[in-house]
């Protein structure tokens, strides 16, 4: 579980929301509490208290760089202890995300410099408990959404809030 004060660079996907309920229903305990439907850009981000005017202008910039973007979400995917869906679409703003923040390793490094850009459907689980998942979440495939947003989270006391919506196209 992050400590607060971590954050992180998402871009939400509303349209998914039904995925992540269709998750829920099987064991609520697999899905990421305080956060809606999203793709992490990069996670960890810098501490909450080191972001400055720099670093918050940056974001809006390189968010300003992407026109908004068709996301279909089409396949599931499991393995061990996770379930997800790929989100190709997505690949460029996450890469151009890690590449402007180089000295900040993408889940610390466990997945590599280039993580594939993928929407988390379940975190845990046996493989009885996931295959039960992917059977509430297939018939809900394809789904279509439209990211407009790179969006700033810091986890705090309180959960996840947003400190800075950037518009994607400016």
């Amino acid at each position: 579980m992050p400590e607060t004060g971590t954050t992180a660079l998402v871009i939400l996907l509303p349209a998914a929301e039904p995925i992540l309920d269709a998750a829920r229903r099987v064991d609520p305990a697999l899905v990421r509490p305080g956060l809606p439907a999203h793709v992490t850009a990069l996670y960890p981000f810098l501490p909450d208290a080191e972001l400055t005017d720099q670093v918050l202008d940056a974001a809006r910039e390189l968010a300003a760089t992407f026109p908004p973007i068709d996301v279909p979400l089409t396949e599931f995917l499991t393995a061990p202890g996770f379930a997800a869906i790929p989100v190709p679409a997505l690949q460029p703003v996450t890469d151009a995300v890690c590449a402007r923040w180089p000295s900040v390793e993408p889940y610390g490094g466990r997945f590599g410099p280039r993580p594939a850009a993928h929407l988390t459907v379940a975190m845990g689980g046996e493989v009885e408990v996931l295959e039960r998942v992917a059977a509430e979440v297939r018939p809900l495939l394809p789904v279509y959404d439209r990211a407009v947003e790179l969006q700033l989270v810091a986890l705090t006391d309180k959960g996840w809030e947003p400190r800075l919506s950037a518009p994607f196209g400016g």
